[in-house]
């Protein structure tokens, strides 16, 4: 389905920007200086929108000329036709989670009101846009359908996303810091990773939304220290090893616990 791939939504959306006397600086030209001094990463505007896996602004000037066209039915290739643009557009792309557009629109209104003011100003309509419902309208008219959408990543919320990612690196770094400990010592190892890692909590430790090194990524952390003495004993889900290997066999091999 067009924009859609699983619960993850592509919007592709351009807005004409205001045409501008030849002799002033255009405000094409004002809305690229925007757009290259605004924030990036954990910094973003858009790092504080619900559920937004990415985002990108950018200026269309022109549409790009194709050189030759290859005809079938003549022998040689004959130039494309050359198209241009009536004014330069405003594009903003983003990939989200959840199928409605309008809450998500909604939901990057209250997070950047600021923002999407100082950005769509420069764009023909814009200045009938005064609150959440007049600005999901104005992008919807400025939609443009996104067909043989691809996401890059899974489908399923930002926060279950981030998480993930803050698993992954951290089971990592886990690995790496309890090579060579024996039984004992890498169970209890593996007992603070989890109270401090929380796996199955998603408002727990995780990443942070934009953040862009792994010295700043990770927030919602509690020192071990901490954590073993408001949950002492073996995290909930996990058994202490048995005293004795107990033998099962799965298949036609033996494992050993």
């Amino acid at each position: 389905m067009p924009n859609l791939n699983g619960n993850a939504y592509g919007l592709t959306t351009l807005a004409p920007i205001l045409n501008r006397d030849p002799n002033e600086r255009s405000y094409a030209t004002m809305l690229k200086e925007l757009l290259d001094a605004l924030p990036t990463g954990e910094h973003s505007p858009m790092a504080a929108v619900p559920e937004t896996y990415l985002c990108r602004f950018f200026v269309l000037d022109n549409v790009v000329y194709q050189g030759l066209d290859i005809v079938k039915a003549l022998p040689l290739p004959v130039p494309a036709s050359h198209d241009r643009l009536k004014s330069a557009y405003l594009a903003f792309t983003a990939n989200f989670h959840g199928p409605d557009l309008d809450q998500y629109l909604w939901g990057m209104w209250d997070a950047a009101d600021s923002t999407i003011r100082q950005i769509w100003k420069y764009c023909v309509g814009f200045e009938q846009v005064h609150d959440a419902a007049s600005f999901a309208k104005y992008l919807r008219r400025c939609q443009v359908e996104t067909t043989f959408y691809f996401n890059g990543s899974t489908d399923e919320s930002l926060a279950e996303q981030l998480k993930g990612l803050y698993l992954k690196q951290e089971l990592a770094k886990f690995a790496f810091d309890n090579q060579g400990k024996n039984a004992e010592e890498l169970q209890a190892a593996f007992f603070d990773f989890v109270r401090r890692t929380q796996p199955e909590e998603l408002d727990g430790p995780s990443w942070r939304a934009g953040a862009t090194s792994l010295e700043r990524a990770v927030i919602g952390e509690a020192s071990p220290e901490a954590l073993r003495a408001a949950t002492p004993g073996t995290p909930s889900g996990l058994r202490p090893t048995a005293k004795e290997p107990v033998q099962q066999n799965v298949g036609s091999a033996a494992v050993t616990q």
